[in-house]
């Protein structure tokens, strides 16, 4: 059989497309929760769960950086006494002063995070801390109080988790000793009893899929045999015995499908591209070479590659971007070859698509510009999405849903409050609230965050995100009474993007009186291929240039002082803040790099 010898360079490039390739099922392989899944960056790939685009430590629903005074879990709420109306109309207070909101209160552990229901609507699981770890703790679907801690880890945070078909056990990945070998545990929920399933010392386990045909066992990717690659594994959820599926022949990654079959593998190119390999079999069906199916150019490997299947395992998902800007959702036919476009947005990529949880038809499709909006494809949950969009003033999330579809968990980010978690009736029509992330945001105001797009100067449009301190803009507009210090907040990546919602750093920094911008400059994903490529041969020219254009935009805008803007950022941020203290020394008072 053909070895593939994985190049060396363009390694950071092609740690996204890596990320893009783990998460190939971005559609059907996400099991019960995560049936709203969303694209992933290379700093949160490392920590995806078993959603094969999961949640970040980070992300969308409310998972903080790990601190040592986070609070014990308070009592939670009975669900079903509190019912969702239509919001109302905000009202805000800016007439009391508030002291400095401690640090520990905008970065520390969430007091609840991760809400997920069983795929046999039994069980409600979620994250929150035992002894200030986050561990998993789960409650009947209808008696949240009596939430009990089904994990005991004492060392390092679980910081995400997902249900198994059995709807008795919990999966989850866990790096235990901070270097990066993540083993995959199982914890029966009626004993508490966890199982490493990868006890194996230096490895890093991927969850590769999980389907509903094969409830007791789980596709996984191990790297014991050389650490380079990841075969492919059955593993028993009850026994831990494991079964050799497909040795890694010197690919970047595998896309399988529900029956736990290989259906592709991806490769990197020498020259910055992908390429889609399709399995050549014997006539007993093992794999005995591989031929490329679909190669893709560097110019589109960052927005383009598989998204799973449909029921039948006839149909690819495809993201691509090739002759076109933005990355669109198309279904491939692999028996015909015809390729029919599903959704489309002509400003972002495709963020989230959102599927039924057995029959694995798209039913709607996020796309992130400066706010998530949702294309609903299937009339049968319209009317769902449009109840659910009045629930809060804050974008929505579909964190898990049961086999019979008449519950959900979802999640609502907010840019001046906690997330919200909430339990969808579906047969009723009526979402429960559950619980917040941070209770103890309660008693001090946030700052609202803004979406300005801001021309650079040859033209390009750059989703920014800008928080002012709320006691210097009563009316909630964006632009301050007097202009402010202004701390210019860098992303990493550079092959990631600032989103809207709430920023611990924005609010610490707002809270202390400082304005806060963030730019999504040239490089930045989600904007379509042409914006990405921008940024190639730019890290310290161009890309520095939309920096000082949105400073200058917030000069001009009497946002900011011109004498006292700061730089900061970590990662690429940290390298911008470098170049913008050396290129342009007169520019910024100081500047912070992070990392």
């Amino acid at each position: 059989m053909k070895k593939f010898s994985p190049p060396t360079s363009q390694v950071r490039r092609h740690r996204r497309l890596l990320a893009f390739a783990m998460l190939a099922g971005l559609v059907v392989s996400v099991g019960c929760d995560s049936s709203a899944t969303t694209a992933t960056t290379p700093d949160t790939a490392a920590s995806a769960e078993a959603s094969p685009v999961g949640a970040s430590t980070t992300g969308a629903e409310g998972d903080a950086a790990a601190t040592d005074d986070a609070a014990s879990l308070p009592p939670a709420p009975a669900s079903d006494d509190i019912v969702a109306t239509p919001r109302p109309t905000a009202s805000h207070s800016t007439d009391k002063e508030q002291a400095l909101i401690p640090r520990s209160v905008l970065f520390g552990n969430p007091q609840r995070a991760s809400a997920r229901i069983s795929p046999n609507g039994k069980w409600l699981s979620f994250l929150a801390p035992v002894d200030g770890i986050l561990n998993v703790w789960v409650a009947p679907i209808d008696d949240l109080e009596s939430a009990k801690a089904v994990t005991d880890d004492k060392a390092r945070d679980i910081r995400g988790h997902s249900w198994a078909y059995t709807g008795e056990h919990i999966l989850y990945t866990q790096d235990k000793a901070g270097d990066e070998n993540w083993h995959l545990y199982c914890t029966t929920v009626a004993t508490g009893e966890t199982r490493d399933l990868t006890p194996v010392n230096g490895v890093h386990a991927r969850i590769q899929e999980v389907s509903q045909k094969f409830p007791e066992e789980v596709l996984v990717g191990l790297n014991d045999r050389e650490p380079r690659l990841h075969d492919i594994y059955r593993v028993n959820l009850l026994t831990g015995e494991r079964q050799l599926v497909q040795e890694n022949p010197g690919v970047a990654a595998f896309v399988t499908d529900d029956d736990y079959a290989v259906r592709f593998a991806l490769n990197f190119t020498p020259t910055g591209g992908q390429d889609l390999l399709k399995p050549v079999t014997d006539d007993s069906g093992a794999i005995t070479d591989w031929e490329s199916f679909i190669e893709v150019g560097p110019e589109d490997a960052m927005t383009t590659g598989p998204a799973g299947f449909d029921k039948t395992g006839k149909i690819l998902y495809l993201l691509d971007s090739r002759d076109r800007n933005t990355s669109a959702l198309f279904a491939l036919n692999l028996e015909t070859g015809e390729k029919s476009l599903v959704a489309e947005n002509d400003k972002a990529d495709v963020g989230e698509v959102l599927s039924h949880p057995t029959e694995k038809t798209i039913e709607a499709v996020g796309f992130t510009y400066a706010r998530r909006e949702w294309q609903i494809l299937d009339d049968s949950i319209r009317a769902d999405l449009e109840y659910l969009e009045t629930v809060e003033d804050g974008e929505l999330i579909v964190t898990s849903r049961t086999l019979a579809d008449d519950q959900w968990t979802l999640a609502y980010v907010l840019d001046d409050g906690p997330y919200k978690f909430y339990r969808y009736d579906r047969t009723h029509k009526q979402a429960h609230f559950l619980f917040n992330s941070h209770d103890h945001f309660e008693g001090y105001e946030l700052a609202k965050m803004h979406a300005p797009v801001i021309k650079s100067r040859d033209g390009l449009d750059l989703v920014c995100y800008l928080t002012i301190p709320r006691d210097s803009d009563p009316d909630l507009d964006g632009r301050p009474a007097e202009a402010l210090p202004l701390v210019l907040d860098v992303h990493g990546g550079p092959w990631t993007r600032d989103e809207w919602g709430y920023n611990p750093t924005h609010q610490w920094l707002a809270d202390r009186g400082y304005a806060v911008l963030s730019v999504n400059y040239r490089g930045s994903t989600g904007f379509g291929k042409e914006f990405t490529n921008a940024g190639d041969g730019q890290w310290a020219g161009k890309m520095h240039d939309d920096l000082i254009d949105a400073a200058d935009w917030a000069v001009a805008q009497g946002v900011a002082q011109r004498d006292k803007i700061a730089i900061m950022g970590g990662s690429y941020g940290g390298y911008a803040t470098l170049v913008g203290l050396t290129f342009t020394p007169d520019y910024f008072a100081c500047g912070v790099d992070i990392v």
